[in-house]
Formats: C-alpha cells, structure tokens, sequence
C-alpha cells in the first residue's frame, strides 16, 4: 500500500510548507496549482512536491486531476491550510504496514478558528473521509461543498486532520462570500422555489442550534462569532439566490 498525497492550490504560500511537512506517511506529494502569483510553487517544489499546473476546473473536478496524476492508487487528498496531526500520520503508517481493509477511511478534523482550537459549534469531530483508492472513489460535488463518494467500504482512523481557518473576521467574511455565491447557483441551477420566509426563519433557527444546541457558547467569543456568521451565511445564500446575484465567484 503506497499513498500519493495530493493538494490543490492557488497562492498558499503562507501555509503550503506546513501541509506538506505533516505528509511524512505519504510516498509521494503531488501539488496541483491553478495559477498562483505568489511562492506557492516554488516553495512546493523545494519541498520535493511534484508541481503541476492546471487550469481551475472546480473544486470535484480539480481533486479528481489531482488524483489522476498520482502514481500510486491510494490518495490522501488535504487542502493546503490543513496539516495531518501526528497521531493520524502514525496511524497512517501503521495502516499502510498491514495493508487496507477498506476502500476509503475518514478521520476527524479538528479547526482553529481565530487562534482557538474549535471542538463544539457544530465544528468538531466534523469527520472527513480523505483517505481512498481512486479505483473505487472520487470528488462529487460541482459547486461547493465537495466531498469523496466511495462505491464500497469505508473504515475510521481517529487521528485529527488539523484545519487552520481564518486569521481574521475580515477574511471570514472574504470567505463567506465567495462560497454563498457558489451555493446561491447551486440552489439556481436546481431550479427549486425558495419560499420569502426562508431568509427570516432559516438564519435565526442556525444562530439558536450553532450557539446554544451545538454548545457554541463553550467555545467562547470565537463561537458567538461563529454562530453568527453562520447564521449570515445563511441569509446570504437565499438572498442570493432570490435575487440571481449568482455571479461568478473568484478564487
């Protein structure tokens, strides 16, 4: 059992050393850059990443490029702002001695969010299944939220895949943008009726459960701001999508 780790990039030079550093389990990295005009791909090459560049084709499609240019069948797909703990990286290893019993594996993933390890608000075991044999799995997903359907079985490893998100609210707020847009065409191209009230209820009923269901409140301020931008996100992919302001979104 050999593993290719793959990455998808665009202008991550602030974190790309960091995930590559945390593949020790991998035989291989393959970073696929989609037009960076910072360092992201020269620090990856120095590193001993195989760099590719790819036109951006979406967030399913680009993962599955990713994959297809691997050497080896098993893919360990991260994003660049997200680093394989230790105990996952161990636990890893130890699988690739013994051999998978598997056609794919999940694992938690554990986020830092304004400098806070982030473990309620809805964010926390928030599990991931990244691990899997290209032959029986692939990226789904043509807007946002994309994530890897298995057509077979799928086991867990209990190591955290640690997330390091926004730096800022400012960049939250960057961030959220961008992906209510995609999600705003997503509900478009459904072509399903999203009835006024949605966007009074729905933004309400995601600060309650985000706060006080999901315990948010023991996450300190950043849950309050958690909650919170939750809820707008919320709001804002309706609206957009009430209004067709699904405009194209920028990387």
């Amino acid at each position: 059992m050999r593993i290719s780790a793959t990455i998808v990039t665009l202008n991550e030079e602030r974190n790309i050393a960091s995930a590559i550093g945390g593949l020790g389990c991998a035989d291989e990295v393959v970073v696929v850059d989609s037009g960076s005009t910072d360092r992201t791909r020269e620090i990856a090459a120095s590193l001993g990443a195989r760099v590719i560049e790819e036109k951006w084709r979406g967030y399913a499609a680009q993962k599955n490029y990713a994959a297809e240019c691997a050497n080896f069948d098993w893919i360990l797909s991260i994003d660049a702002d997200e680093l394989v703990g230790k105990e996952l990286d161990a636990e890893i290893a130890a699988l690739k001695q013994r051999g998978a019993a598997f056609d794919g594996y999940s694992f938690p993933r554990l986020a830092q969010y304004l400098g806070r390890w982030i473990r309620h608000s809805g964010w926390y075991p928030d599990r991931k299944l990244r691990l899997y044999d290209r032959n029986k799995a692939k990226w789904v997903g043509d807007y946002v939220h994309e994530s890897v359907e298995v057509g077979g079985t799928v086991g867990e490893l209990h190591g955290d895949l640690l997330h390091f998100t926004c730096h800022s609210l400012s960049e939250h707020l960057r961030t959220l943008d961008r992906y209510t847009t995609l999600a705003a065409r997503e509900l478009v191209v459904r072509g399903k009726p999203i009835p006024l009230r949605r966007l009074a209820v729905d933004p309400a009923w995601t600060l309650f459960r985000t706060y006080i269901l999901q315990r948010g409140f023991l996450d300190g301020p950043q849950g309050l701001a958690i909650a919170w931008m939750a809820a707008l996100y919320t709001f804002l992919k309706y609206a957009k999508a009430v209004m067709r302001d699904a405009d194209s979104a920028s990387r």
